[in-house]
């Protein structure tokens, strides 16, 4: 039988995640002095977009064979897997640094194994939080995820800011694997419950294949109203705003002018709106009409972006109040999505429908990250993020005009229960 999330496991769970932070944070300051070396060294559009390119497709090969992974393997053995082979990694790249090896090939290599390690982590972390999270505490737990994550973003630029002004990158990068072993404390010391189907048997058994699986994930999913809808709205959503993710960094350093400073001075008002979003989604218990809510807050997200996109040179307030904008939305959008699917779906597929959720909506995404580099050269920067963002709300208007989701209704519990029946009686 699947054990049931109680107060016991709760506490487990919340001694696990504030590790998990330590960890984030170590990952998040890596990445910052990563993404500036690569603009500061080269400030070339293609290679910065490159770097994406490569994490985002590895990712994206990835994970739909971690999420049945971590439907069919110790979950608390597997965190402890790929975050060691991830700090292993780091340990690596601090080698080339300091023996002056570095190049661009070996930052995308490094990112590439990140990206790896990353997506055998992301959707065994999100599956285990069902199975010691109480249902009725989901949805705040999630908020509440979003705004220590939000700090956590805050101080990751920051803190790599001012440590290259001091120090050189390949010390810095010691910051990840110092983290990883706070994280890895935790991680040794909880239990983290096991999902075993034993109900189920005249479809999986012991010896069931990776695409039968696969099969039941994608089954799940399509039983889920408005999901394949959502999906597609996220894929072509993903691709319009791959750029900024690409090309932030050179956008403040070559665009307007700026530093690793500005670099974090932006930041800190995108993760600053990210911090009050999910200080909103945490005390607000109740939301009605979720997914009209989901859908105003992609538009509006996406107006923050356009912002930004315009701003007149060395406006790095603008820029910021225009990230701000972005950053407030994300945990109302993110946080009501995964709340949905973490009520509607069974913990014991959960972990393969988020990752072929997460495959799916991220699917074109290195086409994205491929084309940003050659039509940032063509257009400009400001250019690409503002057509970006102006594409984005008319694909969100017309899916909310011209498809069934805005009939969908994620409010109902017996809706809810109906589907999590349905997904139940799932065969291959």
């Amino acid at each position: 039988m699947e054990e049931t999330a109680n107060r016991e496991t709760f506490r487990s769970y919340i001694f696990f995640w504030s590790g998990q932070l330590f960890s984030l944070l170590g990952s998040m300051v890596v990445f910052f002095v990563i993404t500036f070396w690569i603009a500061d060294e080269y400030r070339d559009p293609i290679l910065a977009a490159g770097a994406s390119f490569l994490y985002v497709l590895m990712m994206i090969i990835c994970m739909p064979i971690a999420g049945v992974i971590a439907d069919r393997v110790n979950r608390k053995q597997l965190i402890i897997v790929v975050d060691s082979l991830q700090a292993f990694t780091t340990f690596l790249l601090i080698l080339f640094f300091q023996f002056g090896l570095a190049n661009i090939w070996i930052i995308f290599i490094f990112l590439s194994l990140r990206s790896v390690f990353q997506a055998f982590h992301l959707p065994t972390v999100n599956a285990i939080i069902p199975t010691m999270v109480p249902k009725d505490k989901l949805s705040r737990i999630n908020g509440v995820n979003y705004l220590f994550t939000g700090v956590v973003q805050l101080l990751a630029p920051f803190i790599g800011a001012m440590l290259l002004i001091f120090l050189s990158p390949f010390i810095i990068f010691w910051v990840d694997i110092i983290t990883f072993f706070i994280a890895l404390v935790p991680l040794l010391m909880i239990t983290i419950p096991s999902v075993k189907i034993v109900d189920h048997t005249q479809y999986i058994t012991e010896k069931s294949s990776f695409i039968k699986e696969f099969t039941l994930g994608i089954k799940t999913l399509r039983l889920i109203p408005g999901l394949i809808i959502m999906t597609v709205l996220s894929m072509l959503l993903n691709f319009l705003i791959t750029p900024v993710d690409s090309l932030m960094a050179l956008f403040i350093i070559d665009t307007h002018g700026g530093g690793s400073g500005h670099i974090a001075f932006t930041s800190m008002f995108f993760t600053g709106g990210m911090i009050a979003g999910a200080i909103f989604t945490s005390f607000k218990k109740n939301w009605n009409n979720k997914i009209q809510v989901i859908f105003i807050s992609i538009i509006i997200a996406l107006i923050g972006y356009m912002i930004f996109a315009i701003a007149p040179t060395g406006s790095f307030i603008i820029i910021g109040l225009g990230g701000a904008i972005l950053g407030f939305n994300l945990p109302i959008i993110n946080s009501l999505y995964q709340t949905f699917l973490q009520t509607a779906v069974p913990a014991d597929k959960l972990g393969r429908v988020t990752s072929i959720d997460h495959t799916l909506s991220s699917a074109i995404s290195p086409v994205g990250s491929l084309l940003s580099g050659p039509l940032a050269l063509l257009l400009g920067i400001p250019a690409l993020f503002f057509y970006g963002g102006l594409l984005g709300v008319f694909c969100t208007l017309g899916f909310w005009s011209f498809t069934g989701i805005r009939k969908v209704d994620l409010d109902s519990k017996s809706e809810l229960e109906r589907i999590n029946g349905k997904i139940e009686e799932i065969t291959i």
